[in-house]
């Protein structure tokens, strides 16, 4: 017999939302299990048993956005630090990027539980999402997320001559970061001094981290793609909607 589980844990699995919107909805009364409502924090329940949600809480969720910043260098993905703005700071109606064709007005209610699912550093560009849908957080970031993340790289060789053929092969695959090994990386070199790098994790500072390992400094970093979705002709410091048509 399979153990009983969380109903926010499942949810979560089954793709209906985050465990966080999970929790709201059942608070609110909008979940059903076998068509009962379930509004108590912290109820398990079989993983054979029918979840279903209320068109409110389906409602809500549609309302919720996600955003497209080409994040400039001196602003933070997070929280404020060290005196630096967070990115969310340049998510106003001004700097919309006026190509956007999403069908949506800009309201400062999108502002809110707006959290960047992943993140760039502060001397990093490009693109950075913003969402308020747990779902596409989850899709982003998760555990076991498989969707590829693309940066170019300006590097410079601390060494005399070129870097080695087999140096690369590292970078694609044979590097540990904090005593573990990384997954397999696509890496290439793009022009003279500018790789190309695809990943599939986010590890603090990985790809600088990396280029250190084999004697390469990095003079410049962008995520040009996520997934599916391209930062494109997004100028800095503007941002856009994700259209209901891209999926990541």
């Amino acid at each position: 017999m399979a153990e009983p589980i969380r109903l926010s844990k499942r949810m979560s699995e089954l793709g209906l939302c985050s465990r966080r919107e999970a929790d709201e909805w059942i608070a609110r009364g909008w979940v059903r299990v076998d068509g009962k409502i379930i509004s108590e924090l912290g109820s398990k329940i079989f993983p054979h048993q029918r979840i279903t949600v209320e068109r409110q809480a389906s409602a809500e969720q549609a309302r919720r956005v996600t955003i497209l910043l080409n994040k400039p260098m001196g602003y933070v993905s997070g929280q404020a630090e060290d005196g630096y703005q967070p990115a969310v700071t340049l998510i106003k109606a001004d700097t919309r990027w006026k190509e956007d064709k999403a069908p949506l007005a800009f309201h400062p209610s999108q502002l809110r539980s707006l959290v960047p699912a992943g993140r760039l550093d502060i001397d990093s560009v490009g693109l950075l999402v913003l969402t308020q849908d747990g779902r596409i957080a989850k899709q982003l970031i998760g555990e076991d997320t498989s969707i590829e993340k693309e940066y170019l790289v300006r590097v410079q060789y601390a060494k005399p001559g070129k870097l080695p053929d087999a140096d690369l092969r590292l970078l694609n695959h044979g590097l540990s970061l904090d005593g573990k090994k990384l997954l397999p990386a696509k890496v290439r070199w793009q022009n003279e001094d500018q790789l190309s790098f695809i990943l599939r994790e986010g590890k603090k500072r990985q790809i600088r981290r990396m280029c250190e390992a084999v004697g390469l400094k990095v003079l410049g970093l962008k995520r040009v793609r996520i997934g599916r979705v391209k930062l494109g002709n997004l100028p800095p410091g503007q941002w856009r909607y994700l259209g209901s048509e891209e999926p990541f």
